[in-house]
């Protein structure tokens, strides 16, 4: 893999959470900083449930990559879910994107997981053609359904 890829820790956070806001703000999700502190956090700290990865310099990411964790009785074990991709604005189009869902996958093939999955808007067209060309499908007949609890 070309593009630096960083398995974040707790002394990230405070590279992390403007990259987060920076989603966020992008995307229109309405959360706040202490709300999203309080999801990555744990991540950061080792929970079992995902991992984040920065991407870019260690020291100055650009981007980051947040995936949770699962289990799939129909992929046969562990399955993960891409919760959110981001690359700033200003260096998207290099390849990052693309380099980590090409290369990441591999390495968590290796560690066990049997499927990555993600979600995409229906009319984000620019982004689905990404994740195709990492080999994503579209399933037939599935479409993501929540609860929000």
């Amino acid at each position: 893999m070309s593009t630096r890829l960083h398995l974040a820790g707790p002394d990230d956070i405070e590279r992390l959470m403007p990259l987060t806001a920076a989603f966020c703000a992008e995307t229109g999700l309405e959360t706040d900083d202490d709300r999203r502190r309080a999801a990555v956090l744990p991540l950061l700290e080792g929970s079992p449930h995902g991992a984040v990865y920065l991407i870019g310099p260690q020291k100055a990411p650009v981007g980051y990559i947040i995936l949770s964790f699962g289990w799939s009785l129909e992929f046969g074990g562990m399955d993960g879910f891409v919760d959110e991709l981001y690359i700033r604005p200003a260096v998207r189009g290099r390849g990052m994107a693309t380099d980590v869902l090409y290369s990441l996958p591999r390495a968590l093939r290796d560690a066990g997981l049997k499927a990555l999955h993600l979600e995409v808007k229906r009319e984000d067209k620019s982004a689905q053609r990404l994740y195709r060309k990492a080999h994503f499908e579209l399933r037939d007949g599935y479409s993501l359904m929540s609860l929000k609890l």
